[in-house]
């Protein structure tokens, strides 16, 4: 989820845009539609704030628990290019309504699912929702405003994510700890509609377009560039977000207590945040390979410095606590580079291969 596939062309959303006089000129419209993706990423990462009383909830192991955020993830991947075909034709705010009005009822029926096989299938649903909704809202945004709005524009939308990251899974674990898992889902679920219903008001009519060929899309996999340079976002996103599922057992090993989870958590989305935006920076100053190299390093000295807390025994919270940060830092530190060596190394492919 943390980088945003753009579902089609953004030469073809300005030329439909130009023909629609209706479409606003300001900040305003891409406010809601931060909104929206804010919904979409707390849906993404508040299961890990409740995983070991869902785990209890259903019978099952807190592993087996963990892959409800997996299936969501490798779903939303699969599945963005192949919706971004489909649903071209679509006017973009029926799209856009109607992507997190699924989520929404998605999210309602993983909150009911009454065993783990219904819990998958709603998780597989709201991905779903979740591939519809996010990239073609990053690509509305960018023509839903001036030509000098436009960086700040696509910024504001992709923010709901990175908030999302500092807030969601703090949120679900005290909504959990008020409440139980399911009215957490629940309050998701609700928090969907209401982006839904805001889109709905504000965001003006855009057209479809003539769809891109599947086949179109996936010619950059044909290239050697993002051939060489994939594996490396596989491993990142396995290293970084592979464990972070399981977040909360992670720091019951290092000793943190209930009392505990929520501001810890937090302190991962500060440091996701924090090392986004400086890993920004740096790429324009130093280049997209030193700067990812830094962001390998550091989740490799982050990740080994939580197997030998554990395994040592210790348990310290500063130690903890400084953790949790370099671990969101450092697994968002990737995230600006591997997306200017994809479009470097196929600037002429649709923007999507940058997901």
């Amino acid at each position: 989820m943390k980088n945003v596939p753009i579902a089609r062309s953004v030469d073809q959303y300005r030329a439909e845009a130009a023909r629609q006089e209706s479409a606003p000129r300001g900040l305003g419209a891409t406010a809601i539609l931060a909104l929206g993706t804010f919904a979409v990423g707390t849906d993404a990462y508040v299961v890990a704030g409740f995983l070991p009383a869902m785990a209890r909830s259903l019978h099952i192991s807190q592993s087996a628990a963990g892959q409800s955020a997996t299936v969501f993830a490798v779903t939303y991947a699969l599945l963005s290019p192949v919706l971004a075909t489909v649903l071209a034709r679509v006017p973009r705010r029926a799209l856009l309504v109607g992507a997190l009005v699924v989520l929404a009822a998605a999210n309602l029926g993983s909150a009911l699912a009454p065993d783990f096989a219904t819990l998958m299938a709603t998780r597989v649903v709201a991905a779903a929702g979740a591939a519809a909704f996010t990239p073609n809202a990053g690509a509305a945004a960018s023509i839903l405003v001036a030509p000098a709005q436009r960086a700040r524009a696509l910024a504001m939308v992709v923010g709901g994510l990175t908030v999302a990251t500092a807030l969601g899974v703090p949120l679900g674990n005290l909504a959990e700890k008020a409440l139980d898992w399911r009215a957490a889902l629940g309050l998701v679920a609700a928090l969907c509609a209401v982006a839904a219903a805001g889109v709905s008001t504000v965001m003006p009519a855009l057209a479809g377009a003539e769809p891109i060929a599947l086949r179109q899309r996936l010619a950059a996999l044909r290239n050697p560039g993002v051939l060489a340079i994939l594996p490396l976002t596989v491993v990142g996103i396995a290293a970084g977000y592979g464990l972070y599922a399981f977040a909360v057992p992670v720091l019951h090993a290092l000793g943190a207590g209930p009392a505990q989870e929520a501001w810890l958590l937090f302190l991962y989305g500060i440091g996701a945040v924090a090392g986004n935006l400086v890993a920004g920076a740096r790429v324009d100053r130093h280049g997209p390979v030193r700067v990812q190299a830094v962001g390998f390093a550091g989740l490799t000295v982050t990740l080994a410095g939580f197997a030998w807390t554990a395994g040592a025994g210790v348990h310290w919270l500063p130690l903890t606590a400084l953790l949790m940060a370099a671990w969101g830092a450092a697994t968002w530190f990737q995230t600006p580079a591997q997306q200017v060596r994809l479009i470097n190394a196929a600037p002429r492919t649709p923007p999507w291969s940058s997901a």
